[in-house]
């Protein structure tokens, strides 16, 4: 009879402990509880050096921010050989290679038409007001992979939203996934612009924030240096013969922004991309209520001004210096707007690149490293080719085109001719490694067979290799090389254009990764991750199914202890 209040007693000491233990739990969860937004930003062609590069003249708020107050890995590489923004872009927000996603590079070839394929063309859905023409509609469509923003709409039957900016339809286009809205600039209106896919007719706001041209406001103005020049690392290298050297902009600050029809093209090509980026990003956030409703909203940010100052002039550059510093402030203003709008604490902040970058050939060389250019024709003209190819098999048509980083054969001459496929395609890889400047080359028929080593280089190209995408052989260049195919520079009329990414190299595949807000941990992780990584890590963090074609694995220094 005495014993039974003892009992009671130590089991409300109990259930008291218990009580307080999940109290004391839960109150550690707090910081780490279901965002109500998810901003994933992406730096267009950002080495993963560049975010400390410049340490010591950064602001508050923006990179300083990431670094100090978010967990950032030192030491993330992509694992596919095509460093393109399409691909990259891809692998960021579907977690999957290439071989799954399906984006091999910015275009390839289309093997039932023979017609060069754009990595968002889609002839169903043209640009809203615009006449459909060919070639120019554009839809998520050849993502062949769903998104962490789609798995989020799915998670919850819609009630998540997804919003997508770029200055580059590519980089806005395939952050939205299927199932987001994506608005991107307009070189020939400096108009944010969208299609049909996702809309009948624009928005009010963007009606509104179209008719004020934002743009307009750099007319006859000119990029000049943030700082004093003595203040710069780069600041006597301001002009070099291999530069671009497009008209007004030129090669040396200040960079004049002229006043004349191509006035929008070339602000996309200088800070003010981002700039005009930002300003609408602001406003989706404000009319829309982003990250403002009961359910988690994803928004994904594409800066693109330091791809476009890159390729122009190098990542060792006096203008990509100064871009650096002003995309950090227009970071800062972005974080500073959604703490006003959503809260950090209630937003989980991811930020990483599409690629890394190369420094331009001469660059290099004047430091004592072998490096060289290819001519963007170099392998679109064949011409080191034509010989070989006549002598051996008495035809010099062999070859159909060169759409980086791929060869594509001409089928139809092959089958007239009556020769083995598998035949021509080793014999050509043979010979394209005896050009100097090239490092490798891979066969479409080896890659099917599975006859390929475990070398890195081998491994890198097999995860980048769709069956009915990718082309025939796979080029890869020596280290600090220039290659590629692309026909941008010459439409932009860049006749001396100074680095192009592409390859497999570190400096391409290289990469920053940052966490921050909604409670995660400041912290400097150097293991070895993937940007593949990324999409798996947010639908653990908001536990969603992975995207559907997501081989990466998620990064446990993110995620909430209470999970």
């Amino acid at each position: 009879m005495n014993k039974r209040p003892c009992v009671l007693t130590l089991s409300i000491l109990i259930a008291t402990l218990l009580l307080v233990l999940s109290g004391t739990s839960w109150a550690q969860g707090t910081a780490s509880a279901t965002p109500k937004l998810v901003l994933q930003i992406t730096v267009d062609q950002f080495r993963g050096d560049l975010p400390t590069r410049y340490l010591d003249r950064l602001g508050k708020g923006g990179f300083r921010y990431l670094l100090e107050q978010g967990t950032y890995y030192t030491n993330a590489h992509y694992r596919h050989a095509n460093t393109e923004t399409a691909v990259g872009h891809a692998t960021l927000f579907t977690g999957a290679d290439p071989a799954r996603h399906g984006l091999v590079g910015n275009n390839w070839i289309d093997p039932s038409t023979g017609e060069l394929v754009y990595n968002t063309e889609d002839d169903r859905h043209h640009l809203i007001g615009k006449t459909p023409k060919p070639h120019r509609g554009v839809s998520p469509r050849n993502l062949l992979a769903s998104t962490i923003g789609d798995e989020l709409v799915v998670a919850n039957a819609g009630r998540s939203r997804v919003f997508s900016v770029s200055v580059k339809d590519r980089g806005a286009i395939i952050p939205g996934g299927h199932a987001g809205k994506a608005f991107w600039y307009s070189k020939s209106s400096g108009k944010f612009v969208t299609s049909t896919y996702y809309y009948d007719e624009y928005p009010e706001w963007v009606q509104k924030w179209n008719e004020a041209k934002p743009a307009d406001q750099y007319r006859g103005k000119a990029w000049e240096l943030l700082h004093d020049r003595s203040t710069y690392l780069a600041g006597k290298m301001d002009d070099r013969a291999y530069e671009a050297n497009l008209p007004p902009l030129g090669r040396t600050f200040p960079h004049q922004y002229g006043d004349n029809k191509y006035l929008y093209l070339i602000l996309s090509l200088t800070p003010v991309g981002d700039e005009l980026t930002l300003d609408f990003a602001k406003t989706l956030i404000e009319n829309e209520k982003v990250g403002q409703g009961d359910y988690t909203d994803f928004m994904a940010v594409s800066f693109s001004s330091t791809d476009y100052i890159g390729h122009m002039f190098g990542p060792s550059s006096l203008e990509s210096e100064d871009n650096v510093l002003r995309l950090d402030r227009v970071l800062a203003e972005l974080f500073e707007f959604v703490d006003k709008k959503v809260g950090l604490s209630n937003t989980l902040i991811v930020l990483s690149a599409d690629h890394g970058a190369p420094e331009a050939p001469e660059y290099m060389s004047s430091l004592g490293l072998e490096s060289g250019r290819f001519d963007f024709t170099y392998f679109r003209e064949q011409g080191p080719l034509n010989e070989v190819l006549k002598e051996r098999f008495g035809r010099d048509d062999l070859i159909a085109t060169h759409s980086h980083p791929y060869l594509y054969l001409n089928l139809a001459a092959i089958a007239e001719a009556k020769l083995d496929i598998k035949e021509v395609e080793h014999f050509i890889a043979e010979e394209v490694m005896k050009i100097p400047g090239i490092a490798f080359a891979q066969t479409r028929s080896d890659l099917l067979d599975g006859r390929i080593t475990d070398s890195p280089l081998q491994i890198q190209i097999r995860r980048n290799f769709h069956p009915t995408r990718s082309g025939n052989i796979h080029m890869i260049q020596e280290q600090y090389w220039f290659l590629h195919s692309t026909d941008e520079a010459q439409k932009m009329g860049l006749e001396g254009i100074a680095a192009i990414h592409g390859s497999p190299w570190v400096y391409d595949t290289y990469v920053p990764i940052f966490f921050a807000g909604n409670g995660v941990p400041a912290q400097r992780i150097s293991r070895r991750v993937s940007p593949a990584d990324i999409a798996p890590t947010i639908a653990n963090y908001l536990n969603i199914k992975f995207p559907s074609g997501s081989i990466g694995n998620p990064l446990e220094e993110v995620l909430p202890k209470r999970r």
